[in-house]
């Protein structure tokens, strides 16, 4: 029998595989939904439940009405932490307030932002953490069936679910009657293709269905009408990270850490020109300067901060002068950027925008279901322009059509990825427009990395040493020994060996 008792007495004489973590202090860091990682085995239940695993619970289901769960974490102002930020006790109140013979709870687990793995990481270090969550969610709305909608190119996370699904099943923390309490619960993995449009919720449960994963047309709320036409509650896989901390620590403690508007922490994966690269865990309201510079160590190579992008392929680009704003979902849609799951990239002074920006336009085009003519012909358009400015071959009335195929693409795409695809392009248009001007007008990119906008040429100062002629790819530099070289600009592939390899400080080769 599961009580009190056997929780405690395994938390007693359990001991964590690296308890020398728990002493590591940081000033900056806040970690809740990443408090388990590098601590405890997470192929051990007992490592989990001596970290306090499955006491939320006991408590939930011994002490705490369903009205009550819901109550705890509405007053927490816990919001969604997979992008959109609704407020995660909205949505368990609705569909607690349906009164039908099923309901579902869907763990979405769809991490497909590039260079993201907030939620992989979790899911692999600290499955126990989701799957408490989920029970937890499924006795205040009254479900008993949940799903992990993971990603199948995520195969050490679904196997870390399994083997924690399968623990937690012979604990018997789920199953029929947890814990004595008359309540039953199950969950099922359900793994995705790796298309990024199933990270939208109706998507999602379209796959889950059996179905191809297209957004529907949301009539309904999915907490309303979901998974099956039935009530259904979808968590991301941090937002549930959450939950049993403030199970076990009141409502109070967690609006005590971050902003009013937005409480708690946020796990970023902080990536690109900065020299510490990694998963952190920050209070919101936390400035761009400390997460880069006192947490990533600053850009790498000493170089410039030019922008950071957040929210994944459909947030914005946020430039260097914004560097003491704090990172909150409020300020962040001041800034025309979003939260988004919690991707970050850092881009250095020798970043081209406009480059950037086609970039992520590949990225969304590639990835739209095709379902909408919006966001599946207004992508390919933008992206269409924003190919033809980095070649060289823009023109004076592109950027106004850039903005109006972007408001065009946001106000009228069907779902989430439409709505936000434009983004990366808007940000940079109104930060960084002097970029496309220069492109277009001048034909060149003063970052240097569109190589049709681009030449390398061979300067007064040439020995003649001959290291750039033998090193050439394609044999466009021609030069006598002590002479003066030449490139022939109609052979040279703007490869850049020839400024990489060439010896004299300042260099010989200009790259212009």
């Amino acid at each position: 029998m599961i009580d009190l008792k056997y929780l405690r007495n395994i938390k007693e004489n359990t001991e964590i595989s690296h308890p020398e973590n728990l002493d590591k202090k940081d000033d900056i860091q806040v970690k809740i939904a990443l408090r388990n990682l590098g601590v405890i085995d997470s192929k051990n239940i007992d490592e989990y439940i001596a970290r306090d695993g499955y006491f939320a619970l006991y408590k939930v289901l011994k002490e705490m009405s369903q009205q009550e769960v819901i109550d705890i974490i509405k007053d927490s102002k816990l919001r969604g932490r997979g992008g959109a930020g609704f407020p995660t006790g909205r949505k368990w109140q609705t569909a607690f307030d349906y009164d039908v013979d099923k309901k579902y709870i869907i763990c979405n687990a769809d991490e497909g932002d590039p260079g993201a793995y907030m939620d992989r990481s979790i899911l692999e270090y600290d499955p126990h953490s989701v799957i408490e969550a989920m029970i937890i969610a499924g006795y205040a709305i009254g479900s008993d069936e949940g799903f992990i909608y993971v990603r199948a190119e995520y195969p050490k996370a679904v196997k870390s679910l399994n083997y924690a699904i399968k623990e937690a099943s012979e604990k018997g923390f789920l199953g029929e009657n947890i814990m004595d309490s008359g309540f039953n619960f199950t969950i099922e993995l359900r793994l995705g293709s790796g298309a990024f449009v199933c990270g939208e919720s109706t998507a999602l449960m379209e796959s889950i269905e059996g179905k191809r994963g297209m957004p529907r047309v949301k009539i309904h709320r999915t907490a309303f009408k979901g998974l099956w036409q039935k009530p259904t509650v979808i968590n991301n896989v941090e937002t549930l990270a959450n939950v049993c901390q403030i199970i076990l620590n009141g409502s109070d403690w967690y609006r005590s850490i971050g902003t009013e508007k937005s409480p708690g922490t946020k796990v970023f994966s902080l990536v690109g020109d900065v020299k510490k690269s990694g998963l952190i865990e920050v209070s919101m309201g936390t400035s761009l300067r400390e997460i880069i510079y006192d947490l990533g160590g600053g850009i790498e190579n000493d170089k410039k901060l030019k922008a950071v992008q957040t929210g994944g392929p459909s947030g914005g680009c946020i430039p260097a002068k914004f560097l003491d704003k704090s990172v909150d979902y409020e300020t962040l849609k001041e800034l025309d950027s979003i939260m988004g799951s919690g991707g970050m990239v850092v881009m250095d002074e020798d970043t081209c925008m406009v480059d950037i920006a086609r970039f992520f336009l590949e990225f969304t085009c590639d990835e739209s279901c095709g379902k909408c003519v919006p966001c599946r012909e207004g992508t390919k358009r933008i992206l269409e322009i924003l190919e033809r400015i980095v070649n060289g071959d823009g023109r004076s009335e592109d950027i106004d059509k850039l903005m109006e195929l972007c408001e065009l693409t946001t106000e009228t795409s069907l779902c989430g990825l439409g709505k936000s695809a434009a983004f990366p392009v808007i940000s940079t248009l109104k930060y960084f427009k002097n970029e496309y001007i220069d492109h277009i007008k001048n034909k060149h990119c003063t970052a240097g990395t569109c190589k049709n906008l681009i030449h390398f040429s061979i300067k007064n100062n040439c020995v003649g040493c001959g290291t750039c002629k033998r090193n050439c790819p394609v044999s466009c530099i021609s030069g006598s020994k002590k002479e003066i070289h030449k490139i022939d600009q109609e052979k040279c592939i703007k490869c850049g060996t020839c400024l990489d390899v060439c010896p004299i400080k300042p260099k010989a080769v200009a790259k212009g």
